[in-house]
């Protein structure tokens, strides 16, 4: 593959220009695969935020973006997922560099599921509307849809351009400007996003691209009055402190959070194609996946035969340069992450689940360079342990046995979220009402981890509220305004 060219540092996207940041601050963006400093990016600080908030601002009330038609926005956001597949073979090495994900997935998957995701809202934009109600015979009463405003998008290092393309494509179709704030541990694919935008025709400040800190620059996007609304993706302790500071200025808020989904395998299942799903429903992107099937419940009788199977794909998993067509799995977002996927391991075993594959750094790789964890997975797990309980966020699987449909049900939702929920039987009838029964925004049923532009996807409890995806989406980047228009006696 040819070197990608990149600027260095790698500039902020505010109102239509590229600049430095005005402290000169700048923060280096790592390669999980070599641990080498891919490039610096500047780092936005409040005079950023500031600067955006105003241009978005511009945008939609002095600009052409508030003037413009829903057809002509609906085709500049049909023209993002046209650059994006055009230019599928950049983004996916940029995306892969960054994340450690491996390339089919850059460029098989995720890129074109976000390129898809921006042609389902450019057709949608011209399909908001308004009603009229009869509901007085001397009035003339109907609503109108408007857009919230400026928001602010910022999204996680799991999944950059994916992610934002989630926030980003509905809030264009809507109407408002957007200020994109990528994690410090991958920047670099937003700014390919604000690129795109600005070369299909997006006037300046509609979508512009601030990285930094969530502490610092995320923060200040949350506090600013001039934000409408913030739409967040990350974990749920974040997701807490973003609704504190959000209500200072009753802002909307949107939150999309962790996740620890349970995976449920009765006895009566196809068990191979539940084995296969169970291992990419949690080695997929290393485990760092919002909705990954972390907790693995299986029916009693063929719990040895399960765990069996996955312990000996797991153990035949490549793992490697990413960038290789060979390899299964890449490396773990950062040190830091690593660190923290090791250090429940470690739990794991001192609290008694047996270790059935993995458990350690894998540093046989790329002569122990990069932040590669085997995949590992625990058996002998119970509900009250630490890895049942906690995301991990890293390729760690937790085996639990179970018994009939309500002791499965019951385990299932033995827990503070509700994200996702996979359920493998060939019995119709029992698919159904374990579907309802589980407490969940998403359950896939003898499948996992598949996703649709027009299927809303969201959490229960501590996995926050709001959609995303869908006509349901779009709800969070409007308002709408009643009209009463008095007839007469």
């Amino acid at each position: 593959m040819e070197a990608i060219a990149l600027p260095r540092p790698a500039p902020l996207l505010v109102d239509g220009e590229w600049r430095a940041a005005v402290s000169g601050k700048t923060f280096e963006t790592v390669n999980p695969a070599d641990e080498r400093v891919i490039t610096e990016v500047a780092e936005a600080g409040e005079a950023e935020v500031d600067a955006a908030v105003r241009a978005a601002r511009r945008a939609l009330e002095e600009g052409p973006w508030g003037r413009m038609s829903a057809a002509e926005r609906g085709r500049l956001v049909w023209r993002m997922g046209e650059r994006i597949l055009e230019e599928l073979d950049r983004l996916a090495a940029i995306e892969t560099m960054d994340t450690g994900k491996t390339l089919f997935d850059s460029r098989k998957i995720e890129l074109p599921m976000a390129a898809a995701i921006f042609h389902y809202y450019g057709g949608a934009a011209t399909k908001l509307g308004g009603r009229t109600l009869i509901t007085h015979p001397g009035a003339f009463t109907y609503t109108l849809r408007e857009p919230v405003g400026v928001v602010a998008a910022i999204v996680p290092w799991n999944f950059p351009f994916l992610l934002a393309s989630w926030k980003v494509a509905p809030a264009l179709a809507a109407g408002c400007a957007v200020i994109l704030k990528p994690a410090s541990e991958t920047p670099l694919s937003a700014l390919e996003m604000g690129r795109i935008g600005l070369e299909v025709g997006l006037p300046a400040g509609v979508l512009q691209v601030l990285p930094g800190p969530g502490s610092t620059t995320g923060m200040a996007l949350v506090r600013h009055p001039g934000v409408n609304k913030v739409a967040f993706t990350g974990s749920t302790e974040v997701g807490r402190t973003i609704l504190r500071e959000a209500a200072g200025t009753v802002k909307r808020v949107t939150l999309e959070l962790g996740g620890k989904s349970p995976n449920i395998v009765f006895a009566d299942a196809d068990l191979d194609a539940a084995v296969k799903g169970a291992f990419t429903g949690i080695f997929y992107n290393k485990g760092e996946v919002c909705a990954a099937g972390s907790r693995l419940l299986v029916e009693r009788a063929v719990h040895e035969e399960v765990v069996a199977k996955l312990a000996e794909r797991a153990r035949a998993l490549k793992l490697g340069d990413p960038r290789d067509p060979a390899t299964r799995m890449g490396p773990v977002i950062s040190a830091r992450q690593m660190a923290s996927v090791l250090r429940y391991i470690e739990v794991g075993r001192r609290e008694g689940a047996v270790l059935a594959a993995g458990g350690g750094r894998a540093t046989e790789v790329n002569e122990g360079r990069g932040y590669f964890v085997q995949p590992t997975v625990f058996d002998r797990v119970s509900p009250e342990m630490t890895i049942a309980r906690e995301e991990i966020f890293g390729p760690v699987l937790a085996a639990i046995e179970f018994d009939g449909v309500e002791d499965a049900v019951a385990k299932a939702n033995a827990t503070v979220y509700g994200l996702a929920a996979g359920v493998w039987t060939r019995d119709v009838t029992k698919a159904h009402l374990v579907a309802r029964a589980v407490r969940a925004g998403t359950v896939w049923i003898n499948t996992y981890n598949l996703y649709d532009p027009a299927l809303p996807f969201g959490g229960y409890g501590q996995s926050g509220f709001g959609r995303e995806l869908g006509l349901e989406a779009l709800e969070a980047y409007l308002e709408t305004k009643s009209v009463w228009l008095h007839l007469g006696s």
